[in-house]
């Protein structure tokens, strides 16, 4: 297999792609629009905010090449959030690859913004690597919206977080896979071993 992280020059790149290389799995880093078409496998990293990060893909030249790809990829966080129409964060447009956008997270008194630890998951696919109760590691203050691609979820307080989706040859997960133990192992190696 060939996988490929888009490479925002920002972020979570590194931690990435030390988990994929705890599973055996190298990363090239790349922003060459044909390395990704290339590649078997894309992760869309993000840490930061989604304004900086289409910038950095429209400055790159990869918003097509990322909305074209029709291998399996994987939104991360951020990068996860980027694969709807639109988010709060910015008056940027983002991917469009899922419709709705991305609020934030409305602080109360038992959910403190940002979202930052663990949380349980209740998981609706099985193919995900993941179990129902397994717990991750989220860090983010904005939310993507419910959608019929969600397959996890996590309640923060009284607030249900979209935590995992799956769209056509789309990946997300709101939750952080390479800070995750080994619930986040399962999952990064159920994408790796995922042929849609």
């Amino acid at each position: 297999m060939r996988l490929a992280i888009i490479d925002l020059d920002y972020g979570n790149i590194a931690s990435i792609r030390h988990a994929f290389a705890r599973l055996g799995v190298e990363a090239d880093v790349t922003a060459d629009p044909d390395a990704l078409r290339a590649a078997s496998h894309v992760v869309l990293p993000g840490v930061g905010a989604a304004g900086h990060a289409m910038e950095r893909l429209e400055a790159r030249g990869l918003v097509n090449t990322v909305r074209g790809l029709d291998r399996p990829a994987l939104g991360i966080c951020l990068g996860m959030q980027l694969l709807f129409a639109a988010s709060d964060e910015t008056d940027r447009a983002c991917l469009g690859i899922l419709p709705g956008a991305v609020g934030a997270i409305e602080p109360g008194p038992d959910r403190p913004v940002p979202h930052m630890g663990w949380s349980a998951l209740a998981v609706t696919d099985d193919g995900l690597g993941l179990a129902e109760g397994d717990y991750v590691y989220f860090a983010h203050s904005f939310a993507c919206p419910s959608a019929e691609a969600t397959v996890a979820t996590a309640q923060y307080g009284a607030t249900t977080i979209p935590a995992a989706i799956r769209h056509e040859n789309w990946w997300g997960a709101q939750f952080h896979p390479e800070r995750s133990g080994a619930a986040g192992a399962r999952f990064l190696q159920a994408f790796v071993d995922w042929q849609p």
